[in-house]
């Protein structure tokens, strides 16, 4: 017969499961960083403030944040925008040329009389469209993206040239409306966090992202299994191309001028090293607009460091070659280690 348990028994303690063997808080903790490319890029950044800030009493200065902010917004922006294009396969270098021209069309839409704000819709259709047309070079001609968009690159930037006369204006004066679109000191910031949440959030949780992150990743397989890949491209040109209109724009506001000269080729290898710095692989399939922002940060805190301290610009572009090369090489070898855990 069964013994009968009293109800009053104290309940026997279970002893919580030990931990696997060889599982310590190292292994765990590298687990996390390879699992989350964001995590890296972001210990950088922090180290680098925290050596800056130990380096120079200038470094935290409330000005000087707002500086580190205006060279992070407009650059991060653009660099959101690469990223996507960057993750299914494909590079525009355009993008510099639109960050110049959008604000014009901006400009001269007003003058003829229309709102502002007509003037940034009409300017963003203009950046669209340059967009579609690195698309469709690269989609239905052929051309590599590479070369295709360092045509559409020349081909803006003259046109910007022509229209301008080669000479820069001042922006239209605007109340709340100049404030909100940057001429606050920290309105462009809190655009450019706000571009990087939602593009963020599209690449990860929509059909889109996904679609995405497939083209890049397995082209062939991607386009048996139904994506339509050249749609997804063609889009991917339109809103890096449009991002950069966008950053153009608040950049005009926030230094009350237009210069034909502005963006080039200066702010796009910017954009671009920021997304490899990041995490996001030139092979495509990989990336993270969480992690460009970062990289993105991580420069802007070197540059302005370096320059409080007085250190020579050409040795920031040796340390950021630097970067980039390492930043590449451990993009490599950790798609390797993921793919090695996964068996």
């Amino acid at each position: 017969m069964a013994e009968t348990i009293p109800s009053n028994a104290p309940t026997p303690e279970i002893e919580p499961l030990s931990e696997p063997a060889g599982k310590s808080i190292w292994t765990r903790l590298s687990s996390i960083i390879l699992r989350q490319r964001e995590v890296s890029i972001l210990v950088v950044a922090i180290v680098l403030a925290i050596y800056f800030s130990l380096s120079t009493s200038n470094f935290l200065t409330p000005d000087n944040i707002r500086v580190i902010f205006e060279f992070v917004s407009a650059t991060a922006i653009i660099s959101v925008g690469e990223v996507m294009l960057l993750i299914c396969g494909e590079i525009d270098i355009s993008v510099g040329s639109v960050f110049a021209l959008v604000p014009f069309i901006m400009l001269f839409v007003n003058q003829a009389g229309l709102p502002l704000w007509v003037g940034i819709i009409a300017g963003l259709l203009v950046a669209a469209a340059v967009g579609l047309l690195n698309g469709i070079l690269t989609v239905v001609f052929k051309i590599p993206s590479l070369i295709g968009t360092l045509g559409t690159q020349f081909l803006v930037n003259g046109i910007t040239l022509t229209i301008s006369g080669g000479e820069p204006v001042i922006t239209p004066a605007g109340g709340q409306f100049n404030q909100v679109m940057g001429a606050n000191p920290y309105s462009e910031i809190v655009w450019a966090v706000a571009v990087m949440v939602v593009v963020q959030v599209i690449l990860s949780f929509t059909r889109w992202g996904k679609h995405t992150v497939a083209t890049g990743g397995n082209l062939l397989g991607a386009s048996e299994a139904g994506v339509n890949v050249s749609r997804i491209k063609i889009g991917n040109f339109m809103l890096a191309s449009t991002l950069a209109g966008l950053a153009g724009i608040l950049e005009v506001f926030r230094i009350n001028s237009i210069d034909p000269l502005a963006g080039g080729t200066t702010i796009m290898f910017s954009a671009v090293a920021g997304a490899v710095i990041g995490g996001t692989a030139l092979a495509g399939g990989l990336g993270t607009v969480v992690g460009a922002f970062l990289g993105v940060l991580a420069l802007s805190i070197l540059n302005d460091g370096f320059t409080l301290l007085g250190v020579s610009a050409f040795t920031y572009d040796i340390i950021l070659g630097i970067a980039i090369l390492i930043a590449m090489s451990l993009n490599i070898r950790l798609s390797i280690w993921r793919e090695a855990g996964r068996q």
